[in-house]
């Protein structure tokens, strides 16, 4: 089944270029300064600084944010359109 090829300019102009978005990103990009600068994080060590509360959901960076391996922050479940079904992971569920 062939794939539609991604149009990252209106991708960008739509979504990623609005002021929200650019401050969210602000917000994620401060917080893994300040995990570096701690000592927590380095790049290319394979980790994520997470929030504990998604930004999109509401969370802050002070107090909000904790370090995890990429493969286990990027496994929410999503729905069809990519938002946040549950901030819980499927690995998190299995523990309860």
């Amino acid at each position: 089944m062939p794939t539609k090829k991604r149009n990252y300019k209106r991708e960008y102009d739509n979504y990623q270029g609005t002021e929200e978005q650019k401050k969210n990103r602000a917000k994620r990009n401060a917080a893994r300064r300040k995990a570096a600068r701690k000592g927590k994080v380095a790049k290319g060590d394979g980790n994520d600084v997470a929030h504990k509360k998604a930004i999109s959901k509401g969370g802050k960076n002070a107090g909000n944010t904790k370090v995890e391996s990429a493969a286990k922050n990027r496994s929410f479940k999503r729905n069809s359109s990519g938002k946040l079904v549950s901030e819980i992971s499927k690995r998190e569920r299995k523990k309860k």
